[in-house]
């Protein structure tokens, strides 16, 4: 049993960790917004540049399951704060650096710990409340990570183009600075097994399963459309460059506002909660290819699109704790990397046939997979018809 909190302790824990995943996924997108002003200075391309996000990426689907299991008896706080302590000792690294190298491996090093971040951060924060509010709770958490590329990302760009790359990075490792210290004050020390979401609620290895697999498939569409949407709201629906940070701040406050609805589902409706959002992500994206030259019908469309793709990120956290078969933390260490293994074969999808058919395809291949995922989820949940299944979840101590 892990020491009882107050709900106010437990609250002011909570939004330390989504502030802190907010610091970590603007460090790890921050290179996109300032790849005009770090190239540049370090007499490197855009394209190398770039390989500096996707090589962060690479290592958080490596990395996450072997450090997981390497560390899964180390009581969370001291895990938390020695990640902590090595993204902001990276991060200075990094707005330090003054070769492409250095910043290379700083970011690498970054990256280990975010894997190690995400795997655990769940059950942590999660654990600190009653299993029935968990869903909300994981919905609350996930404002901070969607906060990240709306927020986050263009005020990163922002300062580094008035005071350098440099300084981005160096007030990022301020915030991570900040969130670790709060963390490490408020959270209790206690062995991994005595946290109260050190398993699943509903365990089901064959569920858990299917869960991984719909998640590779619709975040590979997502990310087929989404990673290239910029020139299909330029060339397909004729937007003008200048409306193009409207248009995704548009879309990243729909997805904010994705992320709060979701947590009312996902404990009390959980199939609703998987299937729902890829309905919508993927009609959204085909109607995108068909009606992508009506700008109205495309912002529409396009906000749609966020608010349900940040639903169903947040759903995949939450179902992963329900549905965990043993230990919640590798069962997070396993999504997590069904998730970033679907956001590089979608880019890699969407670059491979961008320049032979144009961005407006990418929109119904994308939309196409994630009805694909729609219906494994939908064959899971005629297979296991259980209405009442939020109700009978397996007794497990709060805390």
């Amino acid at each position: 049993m892990p020491p009882q909190l107050s709900p106010a302790r437990a609250t002011a824990t909570l939004v330390a960790l989504s502030l802190a995943a907010f610091a970590y996924v603007t460090t790890e997108l921050a290179p996109v917004g300032l790849l005009t002003v770090i190239a540049p200075d370090l007499d490197r391309s855009r394209s190398e540049i770039g390989l500096l996000v996707t090589g962060y990426a690479v290592v958080v689907v490596l990395m996450s399951l072997p450090l997981t299991h390497l560390t899964k008896r180390i009581p969370r706080r001291r895990l938390l704060a020695f990640t902590f302590v090595v993204f902001v000792v990276a991060t200075t690294a990094a707005a330090l650096a003054t070769d492409y190298w250095v910043l290379a491996g700083a970011r690498l090093a970054t990256a280990a710990t975010q894997a190690l971040f995400w795997s655990v951060v769940g059950p942590t924060v999660t654990g600190l409340f009653p299993p029935g509010v968990r869903g909300r709770i994981v919905s609350r958490f996930a404002i901070g990570p969607s906060l990240a590329p709306v927020l986050g990302v263009p005020l990163a760009t922002w300062v580094g183009q008035e005071a350098g790359w440099r300084t981005a990075f160096a007030v990022l490792a301020g915030l991570g600075l900040l969130a670790g210290a709060v963390v490490t004050a408020l959270l209790p020390s206690f062995p991994p097994d005595a946290g109260g979401a050190a398993r699943g609620t509903m365990p089901d290895a064959r569920r858990f399963r299917t869960l991984l697999l719909l998640t590779a498939l619709g975040i590979t569409g997502a990310f087929c459309a989404q990673t290239y949407i910029t020139p299909f709201l330029l060339d397909v629906s004729g937007f003008p460059e200048s409306s193009l940070s409207l248009l995704l701040l548009v879309g990243g406050i729909a997805g904010v506002f994705g992320t709060i609805v979701i947590g009312r589902f996902i404990d009390s409706r959980p199939v609703a909660a998987v299937t729902v959002p890829l309905a919508v992500v993927g009609a959204s994206l085909l109607l995108m290819y068909a009606f992508g030259t009506v700008q109205p019908v495309t912002v529409v469309l396009f906000a749609l699109a966020g608010l349900a793709f940040s639903a169903f990120a947040a759903m995949v956290q939450g179902r992963t704790l329900q549905l965990a078969p043993g230990n919640t933390d590798l069962a997070s260490a396993a999504s997590g990397s069904a998730f970033n293994v679907g956001i590089a074969a979608g880019s890699l999808l969407g670059g491979v046939l961008l320049p032979a058919f144009g961005p407006r395809p990418l929109t119904l291949v994308g939309g196409l997979l994630v009805l694909a995922a729609l219906a494994v989820a939908l064959v899971d949940a005629r297979r296991h018809r259980a209405p009442h299944e939020a109700a009978r979840p397996v007794p497990v101590a709060a805390g």
